[in-house]
């Protein structure tokens, strides 16, 4: 495969494009080693680290706290303070229970799954004696350890069903869903075109022949690949950087492609085959409608704890042939379920140019 830099794949791009990459798109927007090797990694159902579910935690929390101050309460005032005693024990047990499964997923999933969920609840239950050790500072007369720990236990087990039902539609494990996404996300017309392109060039130049074949078996590796929950950037750009080299022989210099990648960004983590079909995205309403091509630059930076991905392509006539927007929308989803609100996803077209950004955490 040839390098992404090099002259062959990379030309230079009009004006426009570097214009484009810092005016059209401000830093706020709102949500929305290149070895394919390195082991996956599993959804869990005690992703607890993520800002998205904290929050989700802590308002379910408090709102069952709410809703228990209510009892017995003589008025508003009455109301409100029982409530801000029920929060001065409640929020710190939440948060305790919400840094110990961050902290311990990695033994808790090596668990059997009954296992875990004991485990889950017995941590809720020590946190709510941790609770009611708050409250007992806070100079309640008669705390209540043994109510603690059930409420403890309790709302662990809800918080953990939650959970557990995110990891689920984090792992699809159904082999229908499996071949649908690779239905989606690897054209049938494309797999025909690049069988044709390799068959032409197995007599007049077998080695580049060989090397598209080996291309589109990466391809049909990754898609085929046991599902995950992500994969590094890195590993992400060499499956885009092989889609490009096969795409690079049906369509010679109409195709111009640059690249201009951060290694500090390399880690960040992603849903599989998410970058693929932004690429592929590009040269569908790019490049293949235009008698003269396109051009596409992929971009990475790191910007402190923040990654930014953006595939920009210029489009034919400053309009290309409209889509269904249903990659987009997979991508959008796929990514939110992965990053929560640490995501950000931005599409727009401006002066003949569509760009696609991304924000995910380093």
């Amino acid at each position: 495969m040839k390098n992404p830099s090099s002259p062959a794949q990379a030309s230079p791009l009009p004006a426009s494009f570097s214009r484009f990459d810092e005016s059209t798109l401000p830093s706020s927007v709102s949500p929305a080693g290149a070895a394919l090797a390195p082991p996956l990694v599993r959804a869990s159902m005690f992703d607890a680290c993520h800002v998205g579910v904290v929050l989700r935690a802590v308002l379910f929390v408090q709102t069952v706290a709410g809703v228990a101050a209510m009892f017995g309460a003589g008025g508003f005032f009455d109301w409100l303070m029982r409530f801000a005693l029920l929060t001065g024990g409640l929020l710190p047990a939440t948060l305790v229970w919400l840094i110990a499964v961050c902290a311990l997923k990695r033994y808790l999933n090596r668990l059997a799954l009954w296992r875990q969920w004991l485990a889950g609840t017995l941590i809720g239950a020590a946190a709510g004696l941790y609770g009611c050790a708050m409250l007992a500072l806070l100079g309640q007369q008669s705390a209540p350890w043994w109510a603690s720990a059930a409420a403890g236990a309790l709302l662990s087990a809800m918080v953990l069903a939650g959970l557990f039902w995110r990891a689920k539609a984090l792992t699809p494990a159904a082999t229908a869903a499996r071949l649908a996404e690779l239905q989606s996300r690897i054209r049938p017309h494309f797999l025909f075109n690049t069988l044709n392109s390799a068959i032409a060039l197995v007599r007049a130049e077998p080695a580049q022949a060989e090397a598209v074949l080996e291309d589109l078996a990466e391809l049909f590796r990754s898609a085929l690949a046991d599902p995950a929950e992500s994969v590094t950037l890195a590993q992400e750009i060499a499956l885009a950087q092989r889609y490009l080299a096969i795409e690079k022989i049906r369509f010679g210099e109409r195709l111009q492609v640059q690249w201009s990648l951060d290694a500090s960004a390399d880690l960040a983590r992603l849903p599989p085959l998410l970058l693929q079909p932004l690429v592929e995205n590009a040269v569908l309403h790019g490049v293949e409608p235009s008698a003269s091509g396109a051009q596409i630059k992929i971009s990475t930076l790191r910007r402190g704890s923040t990654v930014l991905i953006k595939v920009t392509n210029s489009v034919p006539g400053g309009a290309g042939r409209a889509g269904h927007g249903l990659a987009l929308a997979n991508v959008r989803e796929r990514l939110f379920l992965l990053h929560d609100v640490q995501a950000r996803f931005r599409a727009v077209f401006k002066n003949g140019l569509f760009q696609v950004r991304l924000e995910i955490p380093a």
